[in-house]
């Protein structure tokens, strides 16, 4: 019960209606969706990949692990995020500024929004000795770069990266190409016969492109004119 310390000068009947306006606006769904920040505290379990780098710079293996949070789980508003990073080795020339690579990398994790700059970021860095050629080609300018290469992986993985693709421009572009070049093979196929191989020689005896080089001599394959006779 609450007393009345002033003179009443006026009063209304209080609706149930009215009630239920004047009441603090119920919690919304959109307000409950929880968003990766500094703040969240690291659950008792994490998601991880792990992910092994092998460099001609060094005879021990690179395992680069990168744990994630799964927020808002089982909802339509479910996301994997990058939460933080872990890279271990046996050589122990670089320890000092991958634990601090690491620690970096992990406290923008952390932060939450649009890590994925840190791909590029880590991909230009360069090494003044040279770089090398990885497994299938692909060139490595340096053992940062290989790490951010295994950022952009994992990123992919769990959906923060995509391929954006070719733009109409581009698609035309290849298109016309592949069919210029179908065209030639197709021309070149026509003109051989398409029972020679495609870097025949013109035979001088019979005008065909069959000549090819058998046991160190010309030979043609259609004619059979070889100058060894």
């Amino acid at each position: 019960m609450k007393k009345i310390s002033q003179k009443i000068v006026g009063y209304e009947v209080l609706r149930e209606n009215d009630a239920a306006s004047t009441a603090p606006a119920a919690e919304t769904a959109q307000d409950k969706v929880v968003q990766l920040h500094e703040k969240l505290e690291r659950p008792e379990m994490l998601l991880g990949s792990t992910y092994k780098v092998k460099t001609p710079l060094s005879e021990h293996a690179l395992y680069i692990t990168i744990n994630d949070v799964v927020l808002n789980p089982g909802t339509e508003h479910e996301l994997r995020r990058p939460f933080e990073i872990f890279i271990n080795s046996k050589n122990m020339d670089h320890f000092q500024w991958i634990v601090a690579l690491t620690r970096i990398v992990s406290a923008v994790f952390r932060k939450g929004g649009d890590v994925t700059f840190l791909v590029e970021e880590l991909r230009s860095v360069f090494d003044p000795r040279g770089g090398y050629f990885k497994k299938g080609g692909k060139y490595m300018p340096s053992l940062v770069a290989e790490i951010g290469d295994a950022i952009e992986c994992h990123l992919r993985m769990i959906g923060m990266l995509k391929d954006e693709g070719l733009d109409e421009h581009q698609r035309k572009l290849v298109a016309e190409k592949r069919a210029q070049y179908e065209s030639v093979q197709n021309a070149a196929s026509q003109e051989n016969g398409g029972d020679f191989p495609p870097g025949a020689q013109l035979c001088v005896k019979c005008n065909t492109k069959a000549t090819v080089k058998m046991d160190g001599c010309m030979t043609c394959l259609n004619c059979g004119e070889s100058k060894c006779g």
